[in-house]
């Protein structure tokens, strides 16, 4: 892995571990295992490597999502899957902890990726809950930007309360609700 790669991951950790003011320079050279003046030289400074690295992981979390949300199955079963991934929970969410820093929301730029990656994924899910409703998997007065809202929100409130207790067991409940609301009628 190049120098600049090293430095992107370690920032990346760092940022879902410490947050922005948390991830020092120095912390980050020192996790990359690059010399002191690395970062500079690949990078215009902290803000600069904390965009590519924000960047990166909200393109990763996009493309997890997207690969799970776009799988087989009814729309449904798609919705479900993704709620049902495989997560770090107790990690809680590497773009969505970015939304509780300060420092990103008051950035444009750090923000800009964190705003992009959630309403990609919030109009994804949205498109999935009209073609479920097309289908007749939905309730015809069901509106898929707010069940696409709600799927994103019991994702993250998820996270926060799994953390909260020290246990995944919250987020499963979450994620069971969520779904026990939206499970297509039986016929």
């Amino acid at each position: 892995m190049s120098t600049s790669e090293r430095l992107i991951e370690s920032t990346r950790e760092l940022l879902w571990e410490r947050g922005y003011v948390g991830t020092s320079p120095k912390a980050i050279l020192e996790r990359a295992g690059a010399g002191q003046g690395s970062m500079y030289h690949h990078f215009r400074g902290k803000p600069d490597l904390a965009l590519a690295a924000i960047r990166r992981t909200a393109d990763e979390m996009w493309a997890t999502a997207e690969a799970v949300l776009d799988g087989p199955g009814t729309p449904y079963e798609r919705i479900a899957a993704y709620l049902r991934r495989e997560r770090a929970v107790l990690r809680g969410c590497p773009v969505g902890r970015l939304t509780m820093d300060p420092d990103v929301i008051a950035d444009d730029a750090l923000r800009a990726p964190v705003d992009e990656t959630l309403d990609r994924l919030r109009e994804h899910i949205a498109q999935i809950v009209e073609k479920g409703k097309e289908q007749g998997e939905f309730a015809p007065g069901l509106d898929g930007e707010e069940i696409a809202a709600a799927v994103v929100a019991t994702v993250q409130g998820g996270y926060v309360l799994a953390r909260a207790a020290g246990s995944p067991t919250a987020f499963d409940a979450a994620v069971r609700g969520l779904l026990a609301l939206l499970a297509p009628p039986t016929r």
